[in-house]
């Protein structure tokens, strides 16, 4: 028994859209809860992990207003009543893992029943960002608990500290302005990798499992560097490390590459999610992750223009 991901959905940034990880975060998370028929103040717990936001907003946390966008219970709590708390997560690449982390503490005390996850980043706005690295994308997680045999284990971090030489984001004033500026070593996907590898390397021996037991590896950030040397130090091919596909995606890169794992499975898969950024920090845990329901296979089989037809007696299905 464990915490599940409900449900997955991504938003990516428009021509409105790509200065806001408020618009983005907000539209991934409504998304999310109308494909799972959920109301917003069914939610519990809405944890927000983008960290790159609008005008380089500190406060309050977006979280809140993202909370308040979706109208998960915006007015003020009373004694007694079920409410929505919610609080940022600020741990770049591996925020949505850290908040899966959270969630699934929450779930397990029992005193929540409905969690979400969102996480968004874009460009703060002009002249606020020097070259911004990272595309306008929002994603969003609904998770739930269940008694069967699945769910989130342990999460196991491991921590290189390199004093920000790997990768670096500061904000400074530049004509009265707090610019947003990067910096990344050419070493930034190997480093990344060697964290990974031994985060996933703690995570397979806690468990008592061997690499070849794990029907697939799932990891942010989506480098296409990182993903082969994280590839090449857990001895698989590429294809058998699903990342995102849009390899500039930051925060949401996680939620991207599990949805794009699901895409691609509709029976029962034992994973390990990886995530690896700044610090060097990288996390890993095993996720059993349930068989896709009928109804969401089959709404997925529709968008894609497929109508399968199972002989009732045999069980075989085919695509006339």
């Amino acid at each position: 028994m464990g915490t599940i991901i409900e449900q997955l959905s991504l938003t990516r940034g428009g021509w409105r859209s790509r200065h806001s990880a408020l618009h983005l975060a907000s539209a991934a998370a409504r998304s999310c809860l109308d494909k799972a028929g959920c109301r917003p103040d069914d939610l519990d717990l809405l944890l927000n992990a983008g960290l790159y936001r609008d005008r380089n907003l500190g406060e309050p946390a977006l979280a809140a207003l993202i909370q308040d966008d979706i109208g998960a219970h915006p007015e003020d709590p009373h004694t007694g009543d079920h409410g929505t708390f919610s609080f940022d997560v600020a741990n770049g690449t591996c925020g949505v893992l850290t908040a899966l982390q959270i969630v699934d503490g929450f779930l397990r005390s029992r005193v929540i029943e409905r969690a979400l996850i969102v996480a968004s980043d874009a460009d703060p706005g002009h002249g606020l960002s020097e070259r911004f690295p990272f595309s306008a994308v929002g994603g969003a997680a609904l998770c739930c608990w269940t008694d069967d045999h699945y769910g989130l284990g342990q999460v196991h971090w491991v921590n290189r500290i390199d004093g920000g030489d790997s990768f670096r984001a500061t904000v400074g004033q530049n004509d009265n302005r707090n610019v947003l500026r990067f910096h990344e070593s050419s070493s930034l996907d190997e480093d990344y990798a060697a964290a990974g590898y031994e985060a996933v390397a703690t995570c397979l021996q806690e468990a008592k499992l061997e690499l070849a037991e794990v029907d697939s590896v799932v990891a942010a950030p989506a480098r296409p560097g990182f993903r082969a040397a994280l590839a090449a130090k857990l001895g698989m091919p590429e294809s058998r490390v699903t990342v995102a596909d849009d390899e500039h995606m930051h925060t949401a890169a996680l939620i991207a590459a599990l949805e794009r794992e699901e895409r691609g499975r509709s029976t029962r898969a034992r994973t390990v999610l990886v995530a690896v950024g700044a610090g060097v920090t990288a996390g890993a845990a095993l996720y059993d992750g349930p068989p896709i329901p009928e109804e969401k296979m089959a709404r997925r089989l529709w968008r894609h223009g497929r109508i399968i037809v199972k002989d009732q007696r045999s069980g075989v299905e085919t695509a006339p």
